[in-house]
């Protein structure tokens, strides 16, 4: 049975907020990334970008083909978890 597509997107979006979310916090516990803030930032946001078209991929879903609402749920989501992430004092 195939989950509709607002509930397939949420639960990607739940996994990557999760997946970011373990990598931030590795990355501020970790001596060896000895990288600034602001590249610590694009970092995130470019494996963000990469995991969240790998994981639309896995479930044979285009991002191009979303409508602008699921698009825009991306983006607030992707916003949202920054600014949690920047409060945490990780970028």
């Amino acid at each position: 049975m195939k989950l509709p597509l607002e509930k397939t997107v949420d639960i990607i979006l739940d996994k990557l907020d999760d997946s970011i979310n373990q990598l931030a916090k590795v990355i501020s516990k970790n001596s060896e990334y000895q990288i600034k803030s602001d590249d610590i930032q694009n970092f995130l946001q470019n494996q963000y970008d990469v995991r969240l078209q790998n994981l639309l991929n896995s479930q044979k879903i285009e991002i191009h083909h979303l409508e602008s609402g699921m698009k825009n749920k991306i983006i607030q989501r992707k916003q949202k978890l920054f600014e949690e992430i920047s409060t945490m004092h990780i970028i």
